[in-house]
């Protein structure tokens, strides 16, 4: 059974997070993206292509999120759910488990990415205000609902200004009072 789902915008450090629960608690995890790469290989395409034909076939996205839901609500579900909608898909099957954003400023995010991948500060928060708007636009087309949106999450943790272990401390004593 699900017992913590992990959404955040790219760059807010979710994905850390995820691994450092996994290593201490020994628990299996889903990564959306993941299945996103899954699914690319399934069909011998690039994740680029892959990408390319998610923005043009809403209905590809759509088959993707379905196939999370289904992971999500199966009896051989994961411990860690992270996605950018897991937290919303977990609030609509009332899946009874903790739903965190990781809130973490825009310039913090920008200087995550860049550090993990290279380039400047301000390409990274041009990018990610880019892939945020394509990502707006899809989800409202699809759902109308927005990743961010507070009212499908249990707990909002800012992280702008934490270390990845007082984030790891912080998560550790949600799931310990969510019990």
């Amino acid at each position: 059974m699900v017992k913590i789902t992990v959404s955040g915008h790219p760059g807010s450090g979710t994905s850390t997070l995820v691994s450092k629960l996994v290593q201490s608690y020994n628990w299996t995890s889903l990564n959306g993206g993941d299945v996103f790469r899954s699914e690319a290989k399934k069909r011998g395409m690039t994740l680029a292509d892959f990408g390319e034909l998610c923005k043009a076939d809403l209905q590809v996205d759509k088959e993707l999120d379905d196939l999370l839901k289904e992971k999500m609500s199966g009896h051989d579900s994961f411990d860690i759910v992270e996605s950018r909608l897991s937290g919303w898909w977990a609030h609509l099957l009332n899946i009874d488990c903790v739903r965190l954003w990781v809130d973490v400023n825009d310039e913090e995010r920008a200087q995550r990415v860049v550090a993990r991948e290279g380039g400047t500060v301000i390409q990274a928060i041009e990018a990610n205000a880019k892939r945020s708007a394509v990502d707006a636009e899809r989800f409202t087309k699809l759902y109308n609902i927005q990743p961010q949106d507070r009212e499908a999450y249990t707990h909002v943790l800012d992280a702008s200004e934490m270390s990845i272990d007082e984030v790891f401390s912080a998560v550790v004593k949600i799931l310990e009072d969510f019990k």
